[in-house]
């Protein structure tokens, strides 16, 4: 039954909203309608007792009680007080309508009025319902009672049009309430459909608009600011998936340009044995360093997982690093130890990819040779990657480590200007710091701090 109930309920809220309006209307209105046809109904019948009793006062002026036997007076309104009146000595009939017999239902049920005794009243039903009161009539010797008939069709049938009207009244409330209650809830709904598209459409494309920006009711109000917390989110989703492509690619650009430069040299004419199998060396070191950038940034941009414990000899990194630069022939790389040699409190993998773009780009903007120094602190270890070039510009210093930006775009070098945000991310990630000395000249000095291994 429930599940019918289900089938058939609206499925929209207007509609729930416009059905729940309209059962409890109706509730409401037949509640009323039965209260007030009660009241109306009692109301004729107490009118048509309050009229009966008059005429039967109006009777007992004619009836003489005090001989020793009950006399009815003549009047000049005898006809009409005769009508529909019973009158009794004792329980001997006396008098009673002409159009009537003894054995007639309003008959009997005079007699029934008679036999209690005293001031009474009832109704008889039948094809011509009447109402009907006794009245004792005292003050003398002998004792009387007047009973009185009225016809109940009349009252009935205004009993009965009031209830039609009122049904008629009914439906006709009950229609403009469902009606306008879809029109109000449709009204008050509108925003939240509209709140709707829009918050739809803002999060396709990353908008900075949102609702806190309109005065709104205070239950709107309290939606648009769920919803700029959903938008928020999606945007700042967006921004980290957008954020890791281009880190991706920005990383598997090198090892991608030394597969293509090894391939396009084998492929320039025929190899001895030897040099295929240092080409395939080649390609398969830049695939693994490609699966290690993939696995360090993976799993660097899974929120809420913290960087995986690890020590790394930073010597041999940073050896390496220099060994895959492709670096002009008038730049020199020289990487240096002052003292022993440290540990790096970092895998090996997220060591280098802190490191490599900065010593790409010390590699891409210097003039004649690059420094990196690595030495001991006492929280931990510093690398140092110095170059001779033109350095950053004052004006851009602030901005150097934002995504996306770069100093000159069209200095002929390439870059996305994501490698030093990159460095700074994953450093931070490791409890360490990427920093830039802008007092430094000539040239520029970028500082890496890790944690001791």
């Amino acid at each position: 039954m429930s599940s019918v109930f289900f089938r058939l309920a609206p499925r929209t809220l207007r509609g729930r909203l416009s059905l729940v309006a309209l059962t409890t209307a109706t509730l409401l209105m037949v509640i009323l309608t039965v209260a007030f046809n009660t009241v109306i109904r009692h109301r004729l019948q107490h009118q048509a007792d309050d009229e009966l009793r008059t005429r039967a006062a109006a009777v007992a002026t004619t009836i003489d009680t005090h001989g020793r036997k009950v006399r009815v007076l003549e009047t000049s309104n005898d006809r009409l007080l005769d009508t529909n009146v019973w009158i009794y000595t004792g329980t001997r009939l006396l008098e009673q309508p002409p159009a009537t017999t003894t054995h007639s239902a309003l008959a009997r049920a005079a007699d029934r009025l008679v036999r209690q005794g005293g001031t009474h009243c009832l109704t008889a039903d039948g094809p011509d319902p009447a109402r009907l009161c006794s009245q004792s009539v005292s003050g003398g010797r002998s004792r009387a009672t007047v009973v009185t008939a009225l016809d109940l069709s009349p009252y009935r049938s205004s009993a009965d049009t009031l209830l039609l009207a009122s049904l008629v009244l009914d439906a006709v409330m009950l229609a403009c309430t469902y009606l306008l209650t879809r029109l109000a809830v449709g009204r008050a709904l509108r925003p939240v459909g509209t709140m709707t598209d829009q918050a739809t459409q803002w999060s396709a494309v990353a908008s900075a608009e949102r609702f806190s920006a309109l005065r709104r009711p205070a239950e709107l109000a309290r939606l648009g600011a769920s919803l700029d917390a959903l938008l928020d989110r999606i945007r700042a989703v967006l921004r980290h998936e957008q954020q890791l492509t281009g880190e991706l690619s920005h990383e598997l650009r090198t090892p991608l340009s030394r597969i293509v430069a090894e391939l396009d040299w084998w492929q320039a004419r025929p190899r001895s044995t030897a040099e295929t199998e240092a080409t395939h060396e080649v390609i398969a070191d830049a695939a693994r360093s490609m699966r290690t950038i993939c696995d360090t940034l993976l799993n660097d941009a899974r929120e809420g997982t913290p960087t995986a414990p690890g020590t790394a000899e930073i010597l041999p990194a940073l050896h390496r690093l220099a060994a895959r630069l492709e670096a002009p022939v008038h730049v020199t790389v020289d990487v240096r130890d002052e003292g022993c040699p440290p540990e790096a409190g970092v895998q090996a993998a997220l060591l280098e990819r802190i490191v490599s773009p900065l010593l790409t780009n010390a590699v891409r903007y210097a003039t004649s040779r690059v420094t990196v120094t690595v030495r001991r602190e006492s929280d931990g270890v510093r690398i140092d990657i110095v170059d001779d070039g033109p350095g950053v510009p004052e004006s851009f210093a602030a901005q150097l480590f934002q995504p996306g930006r770069r100093a000159d775009p069209g200095d002929g070098h390439g870059g996305a200007g994501l490698g030093l945000p990159l460095a700074r991310r994953l450093a931070r990630s490791a409890e360490g710091e990427v920093t830039y000395d802008p007092g430094h000249t000539p040239g520029a000095r970028f500082t890496v701090r890790l944690p001791a291994g």
